[in-house]
């Protein structure tokens, strides 16, 4: 970084955030979307089923090939225009980072004062996750995560060299609509998992 007088001054280094990864269940998962698990085949469509929003586009079903995803992240991303589901191949435990949906209707903001609200390149409008409201969840067995549309996450992050997941979200979901917030850049912190 330059300062007004041509010297370089740097930018201190980032606060580390540990953070305590939870088992995901159905109970401390609800904040930001669904765990899915196994049920008996010919069970009717019900609560416990993902509750799926494809209707802004072509749904696309694809095995994601993953490497180096160390238990840390700096960048968190949501998705304003759909539901997203993420599980690993195989039950292998994973680890996500995650934050409640921030997305705010344009009508609602005009007064709003005190709140950062910020328009994505992608059209809408939201509120920056906070540091203090990232959670952590660690995902283990046959079961798979629904996130609700606009949910923050970071990951999957995993122990091993590589994982491969499904993943269920729209056929251009990461080209038009993928909001990232740089915990570095904006608030200085990176987050660590403690686990």
């Amino acid at each position: 970084m330059e300062s007004s007088n041509g010297s370089t001054t740097s930018q201190p280094a980032p606060a580390v955030v540990k953070l305590k990864p939870i088992e995901a269940t159905p109970e401390t998962f609800q904040e930001f979307g669904q765990v899915i698990e196994a049920s008996p085949d010919g069970e009717e469509f019900g609560p416990a089923d993902a509750q799926l929003d494809l209707s802004r586009g072509i749904p696309r079903f694809y095995i994601m090939h993953l490497e180096d995803r160390a238990l840390k992240f700096s960048n968190i991303t949501h998705h304003a225009n759909v539901t997203q589901c993420l599980g690993s191949i195989g039950g292998n435990v994973w680890y996500l980072g995650v934050a409640k949906p921030s997305i705010v209707d344009p009508s609602e903001i005009k007064g709003t004062t005190g709140v950062d609200v910020i328009q994505s390149h992608c059209g809408h409008y939201h509120v920056p996750p906070f540091v203090d409201d990232v959670r952590a969840f660690r995902i283990s067995g046959a079961k798979f995560l629904k996130l609700n549309r606009g949910t923050w996450h970071a990951g999957p992050l995993f122990k091993q060299d590589a994982m491969d997941f499904y993943n269920l979200e729209l056929s251009n979901t990461n080209v038009v609509d993928h909001t990232t917030h740089n915990f570095v850049k904006k608030n200085n912190v990176v987050f660590m998992l403690d686990d």
